[in-house]
């Protein structure tokens, strides 16, 4: 059977009228088969279309030799004729992250001599790889040129060639191609063969907007949206930047000074507060160096002060099990427990199955957490 494919008449065809050929349950669904269809096939990077056919749910669409399998969710009575119903603002949208891509390739093969070797159409971002070094300012420098061609309103230009006339022509292509070829051209940016859909004119997506440039298998890998759902991330990244520049009483356009000074300001705030604890914790040392064990609790100190206080302790004269602990009833212990030359691992294992902790490390050394009260763990050790 010779499929009629809409999609290559009218990619702006929303509905549509078709026999069905045959209905068979599989893994993914129902597969219909009809005789003919304006439901885009995943191919090319580009996701299928969505819709209804009928009251059925359309929910993938793949080619599968010369057919187009329509996968629903309700069967579909063979010889019977259904409505389609395109998901319109889904194609809409892929047709314009598609044409996009087509610029923005079109444009850095012809300045840089790349080529796009990967092209992914996510839910959030489309993603654009090419087999070259770039910087973020000459993607910055393609980004503007690619806008002011869509500013230009450019008409799209959808043809075949084959033949003299195909290898006349200077096209992009992963591979070579023979016999009677589809080709999308946005005349002055680029010439691709290409089986997707495409809109009319460039004016239709609006902008193009690239979001970041990282080295990726040698070349580069692009992030980038256009239309609607450029609009839509720029409008979110807008007003978190205007949440931001609230907090901290700065003009929208200076946030990034504003985080900055203020993570100056913490900087300086951590080294006081290291300081500080560093002489608390020297002064803790003098108060027990020597003593024979040692039970504490010191208030806000994180991991780290934990150990170093314990480890302290250890180092200036205090002998027998050492255990610092630093916390609350509420929230639960941080801990840290020693002995010099000694060999904790089994008191650690029980302290840990008696007061609800977990932790460990070296044989004279453990470190972890207890959700225990301190009158619970008082009476443990005493004991």
């Amino acid at each position: 059977m010779n499929l009629d494919r809409l999609y290559y008449r009218d990619a702006y065809m929303k509905e549509f009228t078709a026999k069905v050929i045959s209905c068979n349950e599989g893994k993914k669904g129902y597969e219909v088969i009809l005789d003919n269809t304006a439901f885009y096939p995943e191919g090319g990077g580009q996701p299928s279309d969505m819709g209804t056919l009928g009251d059925a749910n359309v929910t993938y669409v793949a080619e599968k030799g010369d057919d187009v399998i329509h996968y629903t969710d309700k069967p579909l009575e063979a010889g019977s004729e259904v409505k389609g119903i395109i998901d319109w603002e889904r194609r809409f949208d892929l047709m314009q992250q598609h044409s996009a891509e087509h610029i923005v390739s079109g444009m850095f093969h012809e300045k840089y001599g790349y080529n796009n070797v990967g092209f992914h159409m996510g839910s959030d971002m489309i993603t654009l790889d090419l087999d070259g070094e770039l910087t973020w300012e000459q993607v910055q420098e393609i980004e503007l040129k690619a806008n002011r061609y869509v500013w230009a309103n450019v008409e799209c230009r959808i043809f075949t060639a084959c033949g003299d006339e195909l290898k006349n022509l200077e096209y992009r292509s992963k591979k070579e191609l023979e016999g009677e070829v589809r080709l999308v051209e946005f005349p002055g940016a680029d010439l691709c063969a290409c089986c997707g859909t495409h809109v009319r004119y460039s004016g239709e997506l609006g902008i193009i907007k690239m979001f970041s440039c990282q080295a990726y298998k040698g070349g580069v890998r692009i992030e980038m949206l256009c239309g609607k759902r450029a609009f839509d991330h720029i409008t979110a990244v807008m007003e978190q930047n205007k949440e931001i520049s609230n907090l901290l009483s700065a003009k929208v356009k200076e946030t990034a000074r504003a985080v900055d000074r203020l993570l100056n300001e913490n900087h300086s705030l951590k080294s006081t507060v290291i300081e500080m604890q560093n002489e608390r914790l020297e002064s803790i040392v003098k108060e027990y160096a020597g003593r024979d064990s040692v039970l504490l609790c010191e208030k806000g100190l994180d991991p780290n002060g934990v150990r170093n206080l314990a480890n302290m302790l250890m180092e200036n004269g205090c002998t027998g099990k050492i255990a610092v602990f630093s916390g609350n009833d509420e929230e639960g212990y941080k801990y840290a427990v020693c002995e010099k030359d000694g060999d904790i691992r089994d008191f650690i294992n029980e302290m840990n199955k008696v007061l609800n902790g977990r932790g460990g490390g070296k044989p004279f050394f453990a470190q972890g957490s207890l959700n225990s009260k301190w009158e619970d763990i008082e009476k443990f050790f005493k004991a």
